[in-house]
């Protein structure tokens, strides 16, 4: 008979399917502190969950067959915590070893022999990377007959082989989507020091936030440039409105995107500058990149560089992101 409390709390919630923390601790007749010691002490080995978000969080069965304890070399265990990140079906977030762990008991995959095969998977696309950063510009020469970027940079690609998103393109794609506000400053937190380090090495002194095709409440390009506080002027740009709205993610042909963004996207800044940085969250086919820099090049705003950077990019030839 199971008589000890870490064993009633999992009968309970077995029994219930789910359960909150304070029907636990009515039913166990303890504290609102014990409990909640218990419950993080039972996620932490696996063997309960909890789903939900305050003020409404519930506590569900865990995965019985992730062991936490399998013996895991430092070096493998510190590249998957610094880059693995999971987001299950019900929207629950877990960071590295924890999330790698249960994406190989859904997808039924030996942990070990997965880790290794993903940091060589990631080291593969990690050649692609010069000081942290990734050179969109043989792709894009590659796309379009004429260029107008001078660089392109992406600060990881969206997706890899296998393993699917990125960290950062599974932060990007849930922090729109969801519009979770606290994994958009996750993320903002996340990029910021890069976009800093870009604008101090490349003089920059202006720069353009790609304005946002699909209407949300809560705009990440927005919350981005509110939150960057860039010490820099910001180039006015303008979205035009059409009478239907057709995102870019919805045109697969590199000429639509193209008539797409020079049709509408208007940069009706009049200052001059010396180097400007257009910033977007994704790019797909780098259309609008590459229009909104052959209008600022055409209107003599800028004196030496227009430099395009993007959070995430594609790896196969600027193929279309169809989901951010």
């Amino acid at each position: 008979m199971k008589t000890n409390t870490r064993n009633r709390i999992v009968e309970y919630v077995r029994e219930n399917n789910q359960l909150r923390a304070h029907e636990l601790a009515r039913l166990l007749n303890i504290s609102g502190t014990a409990i909640h010691k218990q419950l993080k002490s039972l996620i932490n080995s696996g063997e309960l969950e909890k789903i939900g978000r305050p003020p409404k969080v519930y506590y569900v069965l865990g995965s019985k067959n992730i062991n936490k304890n399998i013996s895991v070399d430092p070096a493998l265990l510190r590249e998957i915590n610094a880059n693995y990140l999971y987001i299950s079906p019900t929207g629950e977030s877990k960071n590295g070893w924890d999330g790698f762990l249960t994406w190989c008991e859904k997808t039924k995959q030996d942990p070990i022999k997965t880790a290794n095969e993903y940091i060589t998977t990631l080291n593969k696309f990690n050649k692609y990377k010069k000081d942290n950063l990734i050179n969109g510009m043989p792709k894009m020469k590659n796309t379009f007959k004429n260029v107008y970027l001078d660089r392109l940079y992406y600060l990881d690609f969206y997706s890899i082989e296998r393993f699917g998103k990125t960290k950062l393109g599974q932060m990007l794609l849930y922090a729109k989507q969801s519009q979770n506000t606290n994994l958009i400053n996750q993320l903002i937190e996340q990029v910021r020091p890069k976009i800093l380090k870009i604008i101090k090495q490349n003089a920059i002194d202006g720069v353009l936030f790609i304005p946002p095709a699909v209407k949300r409440e809560v705009q990440f390009m927005k919350e981005l440039e509110k939150q960057l506080a860039l010490p820099i002027r910001a180039l006015t740009v303008t979205k035009i409105k059409t009478e239907i709205v057709v995102p870019q993610k919805t045109l697969s042909k590199i000429e639509d995107r193209i008539e797409n963004a020079k049709k509408t996207i208007i940069v009706d800044d009049r200052n001059a500058y010396k180097n400007i940085l257009l910033i977007d969250d994704a790019v797909g086919s780098g259309a609008t990149m590459n229009e909104t820099a052959k209008q600022i090049k055409n209107s003599n705003l800028v004196n030496d560089e227009v430099i395009g950077l993007a959070i995430t990019g594609s790896f196969k030839g600027f193929d279309v992101i169809s989901e951010v």
